[in-house]
């Protein structure tokens, strides 16, 4: 059965990977390729991102560990980051207006998996949640989140078409007011372990 915690995981990921506001980035940097080639160029960098993300989510936590780093400074730095990222989306100039001067050579992994999809944000989280719940939800719902970034990035020529520039810069900051308390609630919860040790 699922839980709010599940949906609380999912709209988070999903928040993070920036769907909407990399409509737009993807479709200037792909937009002087046929059609065909950018849907594939789209599945394969959304998979390697998705790659990486879960390969973060095994190895994150684990290095860091090595390192000496304790798992409430990852909370709260994971909430800064996270809020940063956050006051970007609600108050910085939108994504829409980024010069469109578009890559001459066909992009790979830099910079439509990493950083655009495959940010510091997500891995962060990323990090952050594999130790909280279950494996298998925390990936069930990573997995999900990918999977509905994958669906509007795939259809990213078509949407920045039909959807008009205030929309979805508004739709950007909805999001990014939402991970504003996400990100507060990851610092609270790392100082409140900090405090309690």
């Amino acid at each position: 059965m699922l839980t709010s915690e599940f949906y609380t995981l999912v709209l988070s990921f999903f928040i993070l990977m920036d769907s909407i506001g990399n409509i737009p980035l993807f479709s200037v940097y792909l937009k002087h390729l046929p059609a065909k080639r950018q849907r594939q160029i789209i599945a394969r960098e959304l998979l390697i991102a998705l790659l990486i993300i879960g390969t973060f989510y095994f190895i994150g936590e684990g290095l860091l560990t090595s390192l000496g780093i304790k798992p409430p400074a990852i909370q709260i730095s994971g909430g800064i980051i996270l809020f940063m990222i956050a006051i970007k989306l609600v108050f910085a100039d939108s994504h829409l207006d980024k010069p469109e001067s578009a890559l001459k050579e066909e992009p790979f992994i830099v910079p439509l998996a990493i950083p655009c999809v495959a940010g510091p944000g997500i891995l962060t989280a990323t990090m952050f949640y594999s130790h909280q719940g279950t494996t298998t939800m925390t990936l069930t719902a990573l997995f999900v989140a990918w999977f509905f970034t994958f669906v509007l990035l795939y259809f990213a020529p078509f949407l920045q078409k039909i959807l008009k520039k205030q929309a979805m810069a508004a739709i950007e900051k909805l999001m990014g007011l939402l991970l504003t308390m996400m990100a507060v609630e990851m610092f609270l919860e790392g100082f409140t372990s900090c405090m309690a040790k």
